[in-house]
């Protein structure tokens, strides 16, 4: 397969993945009978023992193993794994409760605000510096949020918790470079016994709809390991073969696709506010995506000099 044809078929990967990732609220909506909570637990429950037959069967079982002997003696690893496991499973949580009580337009909010927090993120803790135009974009995604915060008197705290719960744990995840697959598959695993504790509490409870609940629900709760492992696979396929520039311009078809879903499909309000607010994002995200072209880079270099700036 040559260079060019390699690249399309990683932005396919890329593409369905994020397509996946757009309409994934629709199988949330599926189980919204079900407590968030719950759906957590057999998200992360099923995730672990989903994956790990994908690890099998690619051979790749033996990299898990030997990768978590690895993080076993490297404190600062084992550290920055649970610290990943946690904010994974609070992004998880806080989207499932979010499109589950009806503020899925706030969920796309917040994986639209996400890239403008990783890279402010990457500026406080690792010192990476910010181009010109970036910090125009942030100055304008700051805008949105306090429209939406003034006009409804209440802070966005649904998209932020996201965008920064998942900011966070892309900033955790740099201290752990492993395969994909292979970093799910210990993220789930740092919080399966948990979530296998809390399934079993409730079927003692005799409130678990795992099993306590119709056929549909039961295959649902199983499935959410697929739904949450599939897509992330695809996605692994693409970033392989494409470039990170182009892997940031298609992030934006899921939080796109949930926010069409979240006013066409289910209906929820998108005012004029909401406009106003998500305009100021969009053209954020413009400049931001801008900002990583080549040219871009040219102009900020020459800025600098004018300004005599450290480059």
């Amino acid at each position: 397969m040559d260079k060019r044809t390699e690249q399309q078929a990683g932005v396919l990967y890329a593409a369905f993945s994020y397509i996946l990732w757009g309409f994934l609220p629709v199988y949330w909506k599926l189980l919204d009978h079900v407590n968030a909570d719950e759906i957590l637990a057999n998200r992360v429950f099923w995730s672990f023992f989903f994956i790990a037959v994908i690890l099998v069967l690619n051979k790749k079982w033996g990299l898990f193993t030997g990768t978590l002997r690895g993080l076993a003696q490297n404190k600062k690893q084992l550290a920055a794994l649970a610290v990943a496991s946690m904010l994974i499973s609070m992004n998880w949580f806080m989207y499932i409760w979010a499109v589950n009580t009806d503020q899925m337009i706030e969920a796309s909010l917040g994986y639209y605000i996400n890239p403008l927090v990783s890279v402010l993120l990457g500026m406080v803790f690792l010192k990476e510096r910010l181009s010109l135009l970036q910090y125009v974009s942030f100055g304008l995604a700051a805008i949105g949020v306090l429209i939406m915060t003034i006009s409804y008197g209440q802070f966005p705290w649904i998209a932020l918790s996201l965008a920064i719960s998942f900011g966070l744990y892309g900033l955790a995840k740099k201290l752990i470079k492993v395969d994909s697959a292979v970093g799910l598959a210990l993220e789930t695993l740092v919080v399966m016994p948990l979530a296998a504790i809390y399934i079993a509490y409730l079927l003692n409870q005799g409130t678990n709809s795992l099993f306590a609940g119709s056929l549909s629900t039961t295959l649902l709760l199983a499935g959410a390991g697929a739904a949450t492992a599939v897509p992330l696979l695809f996605f692994a396929k693409g970033a392989q073969r494409i470039p990170l520039a182009t892997l940031g311009i298609l992030q934006y078809i899921a939080p796109t696709l949930t926010l069409i879903l979240g006013v066409f499909v289910y209906y929820e309000t998108f005012s004029t506010v909401h406009l106003l607010a998500f305009t100021f994002i969009w053209s954020a995200l413009i400049l931001y995506s801008l900002s990583r072209t080549k040219l871009a880079a040219a102009l900020t270099i020459k800025w600098k000099k004018e300004k005599g700036l450290p480059m």
